[in-house]
């Protein structure tokens, strides 16, 4: 059977990413969105490999829209303000995509070449950022790891609920931030 006129992988990903943010990762399955795209569920075998396929391809996916979402944000930015950026453009990709979001953290296949890809470039834009700092190699790579610890365990607790007390998170997310880069610097100033 060939592919539904004008259906692409793109379509399939997008109306997946619905789904998910909608009613959560779980509730992405083929008879899910064969619904929601009017077609029979083996249709959708003409472009992914099966549920898990569909996971990882949505993982991918995901990843790709975070970077691009947190590469938008630091441009024309730099040293904190380009921190500061990302940071609030990862936590608000994790706001608005909660079920994209989540299959980049649970659905991703690490030993797959794409995934690898996907998973590389927002480190890469960090690395960038944090030269300026004079971070390279394995310290950048720590501070990468920091940071992304940081803002998943900061979107989860926010996500679940958890920030009820009557102070906009944002400007926990700042303080939080600030304190991470004077970190940085009093480690960095420390070395010197």
């Amino acid at each position: 059977m060939s592919p539904r006129l004008g259906l692409d992988l793109l379509q399939i990903l997008q109306a997946a990413a619905e789904i998910a943010d909608t009613n959560g990762l779980d509730a992405v399955t083929l008879a899910s969105l064969a619904k929601k795209l009017g077609i029979r569920p083996p249709s959708l075998y003409n472009h992914i490999d099966g549920l898990p396929g569909l996971r990882h391809k949505l993982a991918v996916y995901g990843m790709k829209r975070l970077n691009e979402a947190m590469t938008f944000a630091a441009v024309g930015r730099s040293e904190d303000d380009a921190v500061h950026a990302i940071a609030k453009a990862y936590i608000t990709f994790a706001r608005e995509h909660p079920g994209l979001y989540d299959a980049t953290v649970r659905a991703a296949d690490w030993q797959d070449p794409e995934t690898q890809k996907a998973g590389e470039e927002p480190i890469e834009l960090i690395v960038r950022i944090f030269r300026v700092y004079g971070l390279e190699g394995d310290a950048a790579i720590h501070i990468v790891r920091g940071l992304r610890s940081i803002l998943h365990g900061f979107s989860a607790l926010a996500r679940t609920g958890n920030f009820n007390i009557p102070l906009h998170p944002d400007d926990s997310l700042e303080l939080l931030i600030d304190i991470f880069l004077a970190g940085i610097r009093s480690k960095s100033a420390n070395k010197a």
